[in-house]
């Protein structure tokens, strides 16, 4: 019995040494589990630092076409065209120049280049002697008339034709044929002035106030004027004088003719019995 006494308390003494020394190795061994977990840690930072570098990369790399596709939308664009220079665009940079006989002779000219053939349009010159003499610009509507019709009171008591008019001004628009009747107060003296366009006036009444009595000046437009020779309600028998508003300026600095339909329809008016007066040696052409 003692000897399994002994026994037994020697197992259970070596038991308890057996325990102390794997103990004593359990902590001076490092746990394994921590020094697995930052390696993790690392190669996971390291992963998700290459997966940035990678898209960063692929963002590059989708961008650059982009860039292309503009730079070809743009190269296939048509190029705006340059924006053509209007008439009042050239005026205004230009000093005002007075006109001349030979500008109204171009015009003209230009006009029926591609209407009329060659031998009608050697018709359509005039002589220097059809003219007055042209507006420098220094005169007002009443002086320059004063200078192209010095006997103007003497031709006056001697018209006593009705339905036609000795001085015929022509303008562009009844706004300034208003404004030039009002001018000439200095030189028509006793002479009665007509308006001759068509904003609010009748032709019919136009006609019947031409029929009514003797009128000795006319202003108005082309196409008025023209419509009322087609009609007859006007003549040109008694003209003597033709005055051109040629050198005012509108708000978009146009002139007379630089409006199409104005200058068509002055072109007819030539056509109508101007040109034919002014080769018979009847009519002269002043440019004011």
């Amino acid at each position: 019995m003692g000897d399994d006494l002994g026994d037994e308390w020697w197992a259970h003494e070596g038991n308890s040494d057996a325990s102390e020394a794997e103990a004593e190795t359990r902590q001076e061994e490092p746990p394994t589990e921590k020094t697995k977990k930052p390696e993790k840690r690392k190669s996971v930072t390291e992963e998700t630092v290459k997966a940035k570098k990678k898209k960063k990369t692929q963002q590059k790399e989708c961008i650059i076409p982009k860039k292309k596709d503009a730079e070809d939308e743009k190269s296939t664009k048509p190029k705006r065209k340059r924006k053509k220079k209007t008439i009042t665009d050239v005026l205004s940079s230009s000093e005002p120049k007075p006109g001349s006989p030979a500008d109204l002779q171009t015009l003209v000219t230009q006009h029926f280049a591609d209407k009329l053939s060659v031998i009608e349009q050697e018709d359509l010159k005039l002589l220097d002697s059809s003219f007055l003499s042209s507006n420098d610009l220094t005169h007002t509507l009443s002086s320059y008339l004063k200078q192209v019709c010095p006997k103007w009171s003497k031709i006056q008591k001697q018209h006593t034709e009705k339905s036609s008019v000795v001085l015929l001004i022509v303008c562009s628009s009844a706004l300034r044929a208003i404004e030039l009747i009002k001018q000439m107060t200095a030189f028509k003296g006793e002479a009665k002035a007509v308006k001759l366009f068509a904003k609010h006036i009748k032709m019919e009444e136009q006609v019947k106030l031409l029929q009514k009595g003797v009128t000795h000046i006319g202003v108005g437009t082309p196409g008025r004027i023209s419509a009322l020779v087609e009609k007859e309600g006007l003549s040109f028998q008694a003209l003597k004088y033709v005055v051109l508003d040629w050198n005012w300026r509108d708000q978009k600095l146009r002139r007379m003719m630089d409006v199409p339909e104005v200058k068509l329809d002055f072109m007819k008016l030539l056509q109508g019995g101007i040109l034919n007066g002014c080769k018979e040696n009847k009519v002269k052409i002043g440019l004011f």
